[in-house]
């Protein structure tokens, strides 16, 4: 646990208490500030109570409020659009502060043993509309891999506070979402790192405008040493563009594009499986991604690069990166290779609950056995028409499929209705060089608890079926032999 600072003795009001609100009001405590907790779900006030944290009804003028220093807000409470929480208005009205843990983070990380550190620690923030967590991931698997300590957390794995406190010559590597960097009073990453935007959260933000301007405050307000930034958007280009502080070089702006960027800076390319290193207009390194298996599909060489450039803004090799890219293991149930039986792979990414997604998962491969379905979303399938030639037969469940069917029209499909069913008739009949896909693009409710569990019950059924097919094999290897 990090330690809150700045709050020594006094009464810190924290709202929402799952994992994120909960940590800010350890951490707190164990700065020496008095939590004064509250959350709109009984449960959650349980839990908190349970731990000895005091609660008080932060919804109403009274007691709780009195000396109150600051309000922690969780990410998933709304602070402007579409409303404030009323919580939130009450902080306005009387001048309190309100902050969330990654401000907290921020303004706590740094401590008086770091001027004894031999080399400081180092913390990259990741933000973006798709590929933040494999970016997060691939950065500290990457340092880890070269030997770098390194922590990850944020929206991903650990909260922000309740990583341990920062070592000398440690890497913390955060994925922040718009909710975490919009609120945060303090941000301040050595590397920062843009991805890339797609309309999302747009009733939070107001519209993409304020969707963009949230993640951008990462870039604006923390003054990071390197900028990473996809630069194929006009929403990159313009941040970088912001970001330049020389012209000619570039600095601090490390430019990442699946085009060749023409500028005497520093950028990373990624174009057909190759993630490319300029500088000064001169190619200085190269890495074929195609042996990565995790990586596969051009969003994938997107994170690669990105996660590429911040390595290397760390100081860490090409080739000690390489090495990192080439094993990584990816993420569960985002194009997660479970195994391969008979020359078929068995791909989880019951992640991909919605086309757009889904799109991504369908053109990693050239021909898959399509397992998709559940509770559909706007437009079903429709978007993936243009990908419908690379899909030898759809399996169907869930209540999406009547509508994907009658969407998939002449391509070959059939609606199996649960998942046991489809991976069945998927797996009976796919053939060598065909990739067995759980794509939904669908969300899970209808047959699941969430996506996880759908992408933990296709594993299984494709490691059951993966174990059948080697004990088949080696029956023959010894039939053979006698």
């Amino acid at each position: 646990m990090i330690p809150a600072r700045g709050y020594q003795g006094r009464r810190v009001g924290v709202l929402g208490l799952g994992r994120s609100g909960l940590a800010a009001a350890r951490a707190l405590a164990a700065g020496g500030a008095q939590p004064v907790c509250w959350d709109d779900a009984e449960p959650a006030r349980a839990a908190a109570a349970a731990e000895g944290f005091e609660l008080g009804d932060l919804t109403r003028e009274g007691a709780a409020w009195e000396g109150l220093a600051a309000l922690i807000v969780s990410p998933g409470i709304p602070h402007l659009h579409p409303a404030p929480h009323r919580a939130v208005e009450i902080a306005f009205a009387r001048g309190v502060a309100v902050d969330n843990d990654v401000g907290l983070f921020f303004r706590s990380a740094a401590t008086e043993d770091w001027a004894a550190f031999d080399s400081p620690p180092r913390i990259v923030c990741v933000t973006g509309s798709n590929g933040k967590s494999t970016t997060t991931a691939l950065i500290a698997h990457i340092l880890r891999r070269a030997g770098r300590k390194a922590q990850m957390g944020g929206n991903i794995g650990r909260g922000v506070l309740d990583l341990d406190p920062l070592e000398d010559g440690e890497t913390v590597v955060l994925e922040l979402s718009s909710y975490q960097i919009e609120l945060a009073r303090a941000l301040a990453p050595d590397v920062a790192v843009f991805l890339n935007l797609s309309p999302d959260h747009l009733d939070r933000h107001a519209g993409l405008g304020g969707y963009f301007a949230a993640k951008a405050r990462l870039f604006e307000l923390g003054g990071p040493e390197r900028a990473v930034i996809g630069v194929d958007q006009p929403e990159g280009r313009f941040l970088a563009n912001r970001m330049r502080e020389n012209e000619g070089d570039g600095a601090p702006v490390i430019a990442v594009s699946a085009r060749r960027v023409e500028d005497a800076g520093w950028s990373v390319t990624f174009r057909k499986g190759f993630v490319a290193e300029r500088r000064g207009g001169r190619q200085v390194a190269a890495v074929d991604l195609r042996p990565a298996r995790a990586l596969r599909g051009a969003h994938n060489w997107q994170n690669a690069a990105c996660a590429y450039a911040a390595c290397r803004a760390l100081g860490l090799s090409p080739r000690a990166i390489e090495a990192g890219l080439m094993d990584f293991p990816g993420l569960p149930h985002r194009l997660e290779t479970v195994g391969e039986a008979g020359g078929v792979p068995f791909v989880n990414d019951s992640k991909a609950t919605n086309a757009d997604a889904a799109e991504k998962a369908l053109s990693a491969f050239e021909r898959v056995r399509w397992i998709a379905g559940g509770v559909p979303k706007a437009g079903g399938i429709a978007p993936l028409a243009p990908l419908f030639g690379r899909v030898a037969k759809a399996y169907l469940i869930g209540q999406a499929a009547p509508e994907f069917a009658a969407q998939l029209g002449e391509v070959p499909h059939e609606i199996c209705g649960d998942l046991e069913t489809a991976f069945a008739l998927a797996a009976q009949e796919a053939r060598p060089g065909e990739a067995v896909l759980l794509a939904p693009a669908c969300a899970s409710f209808d047959q699941f608890r969430d996506f996880e569990a759908r992408g933990d019950a296709f594993r299984a059924l494709a490691r059951a079926w993966i174990a059948r097919h080697d004990g088949r094999l080696a029956a023959a290897d010894e039939e053979d032999a006698r």
